[in-house]
């Protein structure tokens, strides 16, 4: 498998960032949900919020990779068999999830350095509180977070069924250009 992107599918970095970033959102979706209802005295009370921080700094890394990645190898476009709106539906819905993304991570950071503290990245190292202490900071930052996270699972469950669609329904090669299997250089689906 190539490294790259073609016109036609897409390569092996494109195909590992998004799948492991989907695995780190649910997974950081599901441990949110379940620190929150936490007691103080539970033995995760502390540690699974540094945990989920810890990780949303590297989600935060993976996303900025992810999108320069993009422009070093553009992915393919989609399949020329799109209605012009489904096409322009499929572009807008990723840069939407990317934007979201990129709200919930700034909107974590804002959460966690309210109090003016550095986030710790798995005690490797730092980063610093660039905005701290304005009025009700972490209580504004996290109902964005909250909702932006729902909303970016409910986005990523359409947008895993429209992929379910076009394999099942309209039977061509989307789903399978993101798995990473072998596409023949000219299908009839994408013409």
């Amino acid at each position: 498998m190539m490294w790259r992107n073609s016109p036609q599918q897409f390569g092996l970095i494109s195909i590992l960032l998004h799948w492991l970033m989907a695995l780190a959102i649910y997974g950081m979706f599901a441990l949110g949900l379940w620190m929150v209802g936490l007691g103080y005295y539970d033995s995760w009370y502390h540690s699974a919020p540094e945990i989920h921080k810890s990780i949303g700094i590297l989600l935060l890394m993976a996303l900025l990779l992810r999108l320069l990645w993009r422009f070093l190898s553009p992915p393919p476009a989609p399949l020329r068999s799109y209605s012009p709106v489904v096409r322009f539906a499929a572009i807008a819905a990723h840069w939407l999830l990317y934007s979201l993304l990129l709200a919930i991570l700034v909107s974590g950071y804002l959460i966690s350095t309210a109090d003016g503290k550095s986030v710790s990245l798995f005690g490797w190292f730092n980063i610093p509180a660039l905005v701290a202490g304005a009025a009700e900071q972490a209580d504004v930052a996290g109902d964005i977070h909250l909702w932006l996270a729902w909303t970016v699972v409910v986005l990523s469950v359409l947008h895993g069924l429209a992929a379910l669609k076009h394999h099942f329904i309209d039977r061509d090669i989307t789903l399978q250009r993101m798995l990473g299997c072998r596409i023949p250089l000219t299908s009839e689906k994408e013409k």
